[in-house]
Formats: structure tokens, sequence, C-alpha cells
């Protein structure tokens, strides 16, 4: 989510001032109305990549989205782009017929991608629906025909920080009040007065929906807050269990004993 530049805030993106000490890079140079993939994003990596390497300097990534590690260092579907208006034309069924319907529909296109999804993940049916209808190919199959990665491993070095998991919890609540006292509240209004599509990602980052419900005036701000902690909390305790079963190569350390390890890293 923090490569969206209209939502600094509310994301936890670096400061001008914290980025001003290295040089950043992908973070907020997408716009929200723009649906960015993990596919454009390794695309965006690449680049990135090419110029710490040109100035020879050493590329950390940092996250974040396993999704996006994973594509980064195992590669990820070729998967052609879906034109604008297959895609237009899916989601208008989804707000038209609602998500059951198209989970049917898929069911009889794509038999194996509605069987993974749940039925309700409005998302990710409508992406496998406009995969089938774009190319006549499941998702399933384009996932198995994957690119190679862009770090192969053994090119690599990765870092897992551990905190202990009720400190983490209460710096998650800590960090989401003081991001409202930063003006997170104004950041989501003026996304929000955009009218863009719900589905976007940039719509769903953690706190976004919960906020823009308090902006129609059908909940507090107190509550809208907690939906946003509550979301975060979720979000934490589901990163730790899918990195440890989707990327195991990822070395888990406690934060107090980070820095020895960067040591080792850049001595």
């Amino acid at each position: 989510m923090q490569v969206y530049r209209d939502l600094r805030i509310i994301t936890a993106r670096p400061t001008p001032q914290e980025e001003a000490r290295v040089p950043h890079r992908l973070y907020g140079h997408v716009d929200a109305a723009v649906n960015c993939s993990a596919g454009s994003w390794v695309d965006d990596a690449a680049a990135a990549l090419n110029e710490a390497r040109a100035q020879s300097r050493l590329p950390i990534f940092v996250g974040g989205s396993g999704l996006y590690f994973k594509a980064l260092t195992r590669g990820l579907s070729a998967v052609p782009p879906v034109p604008s208006g297959i895609r237009d034309s899916v989601r208008a069924r989804l707000e038209q017929n609602g998500v059951e319907a198209l989970h049917a529909e898929l069911a009889r296109r794509d038999p194996a991608s509605a069987e993974r999804l749940k039925p309700r993940d409005r998302t990710r049916v409508a992406r496998a629906l406009e995969v089938v209808e774009a190319t006549g190919r499941s998702l399933t199959d384009w996932h198995r025909d994957g690119l190679p990665p862009l770090l192969p491993q053994g090119a690599f070095r990765a870092l897992f920080l551990a905190p202990e998991r009720d400190a983490l919890y209460a710096r998650i609540d800590a960090r989401f009040s003081a991001m409202l006292e930063a003006g997170a509240l104004q950041e989501v209004a003026a996304l929000a007065a955009r009218g863009l599509d719900p589905l976007l990602p940039a719509m769903k980052a953690h706190g976004v929906p919960a906020l823009i419900r308090h902006l129609a005036g059908e909940i507090t701000r107190e509550e809208a807050a907690e939906i946003g902690r509550a979301d975060t909390r979720h979000y934490a305790k589901r990163q730790f269990t899918w990195f440890r079963h989707q990327l195991p190569e990822f070395e888990w350390v406690a934060p107090e004993t980070a820095r020895g390890w960067a040591d080792g890293l850049f001595a």
C-alpha cells in the first residue's frame, strides 16, 4: 500500500526527512486510481535494482507484503494485462449481480480457481473471471507457467523481524492513533472525494474503509479507529503465519538482535 502517493500517512510511509537520509525508491510512485499488481511492482523493482547496482549501492528491499517478496524471489505468473473494457464489464456485473453470482459463473468457466477461492472474496473472484474472460485460460494455468524470479535463491539474504506479539500489537495501536493525529482522516477524505472504484487496492488499505464510513456518518471516529487498529493487528498476525509457511528461507530475528545481523551483512 505504500506505493500509493495518496496514502503517505495512513500507510506510515517513511517521512520526507527519513527519505532524505538515504535514497528511497518505490514509495508513493503510483496513483490510487491504478491497480498496482505484484507483477507491475516487480517491473518497477527491477528498474530500482538496476539503478542501485549501477551506482554500486547495496539494494535493500523492506516490507511489507509477503506476496511481493514471493514474486521477487520465486517469480510470478505471466498473466497478460486485462483490457480495461473487460475489467469494467466484470466490475459492473459484480455490482449489479453480487459476488455470489460471479463466483457461480467462475465455477462454470474456471472450476479450479472457483474451488480455490472463497465465494465472497470480491476482489479475487473478479480477478479470476477477468483473466479467463480476457485470455481464455484459467488463472491456475497461468500461475503454473511462471516467470523466473528477479532475485533467485542464493542471490540475497532475507530477514524477518519477529517482535514479541503483545509489544507489536501495542505499537500498532499507538501508531494508528498517531496517524490520526497527523492528518490521516483528512488524507482519507481527499481520497474518498475522488470517487474511485472501491475494489481498487488503495481503497482497501487498513483504516481507509472504516474512516470513509466515519466520514459518511455511519460510525464514530473512535469506532473507525478501532476497526483500523484491529485490521492492522490481524494483518500482522497473518504475516507471521504467511512468512513461516510460504517463505521459510527468511531468517527470523528478534528486533533487539537485528543490528548485529545487519552489521554482519554490511561488513
